[in-house]
């Protein structure tokens, strides 16, 4: 089984919304559902499980029934953080899945651009590497600051990824690292992929998409719109 794990738990703060980001409408479709949808066309996702916000789970549920998101099989709250939130995730799919090939992309629910390409590199390095960790290449000139107010140090780019979601797992690898920070104190990692890090462990790097974007802010949401109405020039396809 390969399952997609949508982390929506965040009230999206930066935004100045009443509501989650996750859940504002862009052209009568929330946020969200862009981002299911993405995996629900894919041939070789098989489920959809998302860690939601506490009290919008029948809601997601509705929407879910509304757009046709027939792969969404659960629906869990999200912890404290990031690692919580995607612990409680992983925990609740394996309660129903446990094969030793299941393999889990673990994506944000804001970054609703997800192509069908991204997702089957994913899963392409995943199966032979053992990992995926979606990265895309820095391309602006980095500098390093103590203070936020002066520099005197940059970073070369050249060794640098910017990393995106999905970040892919075996199952049982996922779960085994989420144990072994719990008992070694890791308890706020921001992602899995620093989570790994921190353990020691190794990562493969797999293609992502400049559009694959975060929404973070309002300025975010108006870039998307803008992408969802762009239709390539002739010179560019």
């Amino acid at each position: 089984m390969n399952i997609a794990l949508i982390i929506a738990g965040g009230v999206g703060a930066r935004m100045g919304q009443d509501i989650p980001k996750q859940f504002i409408n862009v052209y009568d479709k929330p946020i969200i559902l862009y981002t299911m949808e993405a995996f629900q066309k894919h041939p070789d996702i098989d489920s959809i499980e998302v860690v939601c916000l506490d009290g919008w789970h029948d809601i997601l549920r509705a929407y879910a029934r509304q757009f046709g998101i027939s792969k969404l099989e659960g629906v869990v709250s999200g912890g404290k953080n990031g690692q919580d939130s995607i612990r409680n995730g992983l925990y609740d799919i394996a309660s129903r899945h446990n094969d030793e090939n299941d393999i889990v992309l673990i994506h944000d629910a804001i970054r609703p651009m997800l192509s069908q390409k991204v997702i089957d590199e994913n899963l392409k390095v995943c199966r032979e590497k053992g990992n995926a960790i979606t990265v895309i290449p820095c391309n602006a000139a980095m500098l390093k600051t103590f203070d936020g107010v002066e520099t005197e140090e940059q970073v070369p780019r050249d060794n640098l990824k910017e990393t995106q979601t999905p970040q892919t797992f075996y199952l049982k690898d996922i779960i085994a690292a989420h144990k072994e920070a719990l008992e070694r104190g890791i308890t706020n990692s921001v992602a899995s992929c620093t989570m790994y890090i921190e353990l020691g462990k190794k990562l493969y790097m797999s293609t992502g998409a400049e559009k694959n974007l975060k929404l973070t802010t309002t300025e975010d949401i108006e870039i998307f719109k803008a992408l969802l109405n762009a239709k390539k020039d002739s010179w560019m396809h």
